[in-house]
């Protein structure tokens, strides 16, 4: 098919202007600030990837033969030029996505998937207002985000962005004057010229400070500004579905906040005690910067004398009280203030703020303080005709204090189970204490949690840090408020014997409450199939264990527990590490149910599709039936973070969707239990898919090398992505090498391979052994299996064997015989699911996905050819010059850009 021949909905058009319009601001830009011959070059390199994509022989000859005779400098600026382009058009994407949404508003038309829809489902359904109601007071989605990003734009290009998307939003507007016109677009020119003035990524690897400031940026610039409409959106959608009924007074917390980030010790020596408490201490030095920024706002407008309205009585109190207690700022305040209750009010939490930030007298003694003080101005204002003269923006005020408190986001803290187990070793002076098993260490450490731990009989490096950290979780608690600190995360927790040594390590470090409780939830990640699949019994152990039980008693009796999508994918394949999560999510519920204990499932989900991404609302409602009571905790990071959180209305539809998902979930009958035969179609699928992967991947010597050979992993474990190694402990192979450079690798040469490889396998033995029909019959019934084969269909859509053809000639021709492999299983692949969903062709059913990914790959083509040239340049000089690694660099940056969901 020619480009030509691609077709846009009426509805996409503006879409299409804004690319075009993007794009020709591009090439302006180029040719004023690379030159003409930049431009020509950008240009000739697009149309001969086009004339290839459309089956010229000769124009992929001239393409893979143009770009071997680029110096690195000219490889660099001519990447950055693709991705340059990228950037503009990801952002035109989204902001298509505000236009879309903006029509649905205009039209009074439920979005699909938004608040409104979601009720309007619930209703036809026959669940009922008072039901609904009551569910939402359990309802809370928390989105945490983490580090780790295959893409960590600095903070001053996340900005240019919102600027210029901003400005593309304002073009939307109908009565602009051409003038207008033409001076927003050169601030859109402005914006994306300053940007190719500015280093993508800093050259040295980026600190746990430079993570942190990444991640709050979305805190403060979009989520802050974010929470009250969505607020606002949920009354709105409640009105709408039952328009005579009463609404609650106040909606209670839908959303909360986490972040991995300055918490995360898994793995990342550079994070410990210190930089949880300086984390704590940035995130609330910034949320009180908004808080005071907001009460200036207020103050200007809450002008009212009590000479012309009334003021509640208990305002009136509290403003009295302050005077007494704080007359320094009566002093401060001009005189003809003092009698505008409101403006003296926010004077005197201003004040207190700001000793909330410096540890000073006068502080307020935790977050509800500040929120009630909010409180008793919402209160005044509507008993006293303020509906309408600020009411408002008081409320917006109370939404954000209520949600963000003064820590913004609450740390988790993740530690590996074997640097706990070093840990009470050390403490106990027993040598041999990782040689004992795992029975015999839980009771002896049972046994002192009972009779009273003794004094430390010995030390070392390891018992010292961790101890710190801990000590560093109390302290946070007692400066940032109890909900700073969010849960403790055990890496590969094998059992019993794991939560008991954070636990004993707890109480070593002085955590523990007088009563003895440790105030900490503590949860186990279960990250591999083995793990998952043992999960159940793991936790019906912890369950039942007597230390343990008086812990989760005095925890409320519920258990949070992590499920892992990365390191499962990574040893089992997809099919096989989907399943394992969803019988685990089924299993777990069973054992706490059977223990009274609540249940709790963490999801750890990646960027990409081998790593449990994808669209999150569908991936909520295709959960096992009870797994979801109303909490959905799950991990955001790397691009993703940016695609669903960069702009303020993107953000807020995300918190609809995922609000309206959970919301679903959470009532009886919204979601299915995988039938007896389903099981058993899916063991086949997942058994089958996993011999299969591993049987390459790790039963295979020469895999190692191939993979090694066939993609830029050299390259990107040299990289300055995040702020830790890219294997874990010190190992080298697949086994150690860390979940993301595997998956970002695969992305990298166009073979997406974690995303897909073992499925056709699965789906091969499946219709062998349960037929055709009961697959189809499956996928039309089962959202689970529908919404896997969904995930993996657009990651098939995405890869590309024919240019990956060209990474393979980097391999030995002795192990070429690997990518035949690799080739003949994506073919099957494609042909089973196809068959599996009644399908023609990848993405017949969604053409706009479709649309996008042959509009991209032209201009994604040749950096992948020029990525296989430099890579081969490179390794031939024994991988020692910078500017070709510089070049590469440019070009995993570029192509991530180009094909997004990376990592």
């Amino acid at each position: 098919m020619s480009r030509r021949d691609i077709q846009f909905a009426a509805k996409d058009q503006p879409l299409r202007d804004d690319v075009s319009e993007l794009g020709a601001l591009v090439g302006a830009m180029l040719r004023e600030q690379g030159g003409v011959d930049l431009y020509e070059q950008v240009e000739e390199a697009r149309r001969r990837a086009i004339r290839r994509r459309e089956g010229h022989r000769a124009a992929a000859e001239q393409l893979a033969d143009s770009v071997s005779t680029i110096a690195p400098d000219q490889a660099a600026e001519l990447i950055r030029a693709f991705s340059t382009y990228f950037q503009t058009v990801n952002l035109a994407e989204r902001v298509h996505r505000i236009r879309r949404r903006r029509d649905y508003e205009r039209e009074d038309l439920p979005q699909p998937e938004g608040l409104r829809d979601s009720l309007e489902k619930l209703q036809a359904a026959g669940v009922g207002r008072e039901e609904i109601i009551h569910a939402l007071d359990r309802v809370q989605f928390v989105p945490v985000f983490t580090a780790h990003p295959t893409e960590s734009m600095r903070r001053s290009l996340l900005e240019k962005q919102q600027r210029l998307a901003r400005l593309l939003v304002g073009r939307m507007d109908p009565e602009m004057t051409p003038r207008e016109d033409r001076a927003t677009r050169e601030r859109m020119r402005m914006e994306i010229t300053s940007a190719w003035q500015t280093e993508e990524h800093p050259s040295e690897r980026p600190s746990v400070a430079d993570e942190m400031e990444h991640v709050l940026f979305y805190f403060t610039d979009v989520l802050y500004r974010v929470i009250p409409p969505f607020y606002e959106a949920m009354e709105e959608a409640l009105k709408a579905v039952w328009p005579d009924a009463s609404l609650p007074e106040r909606l209670p917390p839908l959303v909360r906040f986490g972040s991995w980030v300055g918490g995360d010790m898994d793995g990342n020596p550079n994070v410990n005690a210190d930089t949880v408490r300086s984390t704590l201490a940035e995130h609330r030095q910034l949320v009180i910067q908004c808080y005071q920024g907001e009460l200036d706002s207020l103050y200007r407008r809450l002008s009212q004398s009590v000479s012309r309205v009334g003021v509640a009585e208990p305002l009136s109190k509290r403003v009295a009280d302050y005077q007494a207690r704080f007359p320094q700022v009566v002093e401060a305040m001009p005189a003809r203030h003092r009698s505008m209750p409101y403006r003296a009010m926010i004077r005197f939490m201003q004040a207190r703020l700001a000793a909330s930030a410096r540890d000073e007298s006068g502080a307020y003694g935790d977050p509800a303080a500040f929120v009630d003080d909010i409180l008793l101005m919402v209160d005044s204002l509507a008993a006293n005709r303020g509906a309408h003269a600020g009411l408002f923006s008081v409320r917006r005020l109370y939404r954000r204090a209520s949600t963000f408190g003064f820590h913004m986001a609450a740390l988790d803290i993740r530690q590996d189970s074997e640097v706990h187990r070093q840990a009470v070793g050390e403490y106990l002076g027993i040598a041999d204490w990782s040689q004992w098993t795992p029975e015999k260490r839980a009771n002896h450490m049972r046994r002192l949690m009972s009779e009273g731990l003794p004094a430390t009989a010995g030390e070392g490096e390891v018992l010292t840090r961790t101890l710190a950290v801990f000590e560093a979780i109390a302290e946070s608690r007692r400066r940032f408020g109890p909900e700073a600190i969010g849960t403790y995360i055990i890496s590969m927790a094998r059992g019993p014997e794991d939560l008991l040594a954070a636990l004993f390590l707890a109480r070593a470090a002085g955590l523990g409450e007088a009563s003895g409780n440790v105030p900490l939830d503590i949860v186990p990640l279960l990250e591999t199939v083995p793990d998952l699949e043992r999960g159940p019994d793991i936790l019906a152990s912890v369950l039942g264990d007597p230390v343990y039980g008086e812990h989760l008693a005095a925890r409320g009796q519920a258990q949070e527990i992590m499920v892992g999508y990365s390191d499962s994918n990574k040893e089992s394949g997809i099919a096989a590490s989907r399943w394992a999560v969803q019988k685990a999510q089924a299993q777990l519920v069973a054992a706490a149910d059977a223990a009274q204990v609540e249940p709790r499932i963490f999801h750890g989900r990646g960027g990409s599709t081998s790593r449990g991404g994808g669209k999150t609302p569908q991936a909520v409602l295709a959960t096992p039936a009870g797994s979801v009571r109303g909490r959905l905790r799950v991990t955001e990071q790397g691009e993703v973070i940016s695609a669903k959180y960069g702009l303020r209305s993107i953000a807020m539809r995300t918190l609809e969707q995922n609000v309206g998902a959970t919301l679903r979930a959470s009532i009886p009958g919204q979601t299915q239990a995988a039938s007896k035969k389903q099981s058993a179609v899916m063991d086949t699928i997942a058994s089958a898919s996993r011999s299969a992967f591993r049987e390459l991947v790790y039963e295979t010597p020469a895999f190692e090398t191939f993979f090694a050979e066939m993609t830029p992993i050299d390259v990107i474990q040299r990289m300055s992505m995040g702020s830790r190694p890219a294997s874990r402990r010190k190992g080298q192979g697949i086994e150690d090498l860390r979940a993301i450079p595997w998956v970002f690798a695969w992305t990298q040469c166009r073979a997406l391979l974690p995303g897909w490889y073992g499925l056709g396998a699965g789906l091969a033995a499946a219709e062998a052994e349960h037929g055709q029909d009961t697959l189809n019959h499956m996928v039309a019934e089962w959202p689970f299996l529908r919404v896997l084969l969904s995930d993996v269909e657009m990651v098939l859509a995405k890869s590309d064997m024919a240019i990956a053809e060209h990474y393979s000639a980097l391999v030995d021709p002795a192990r070429r015989h690997f990518f035949q492999r690799i080739q003949d299983a994506h073919a099957q692949t494609v042909a089973a699911l196809l068959r599996a969903k009644g399908r023609e062709e990848l993405l017949e059913d969604d053409p706009v996905l479709a649309r996008t990914i042959r509009l991209r790959n032209p201009y994604v083509d040749p950096m992948s050819l020029l990525q296989v040239d430099l890579l081969k340049r490179w390794r031939a000089g024994g991988r020692e010059d910078e500017g070709l690694l510089h070049a590469l660099i440019a070009s995993v940056n570029g192509i991530a850009q180009g094909l997004q969901n990376t990592g």
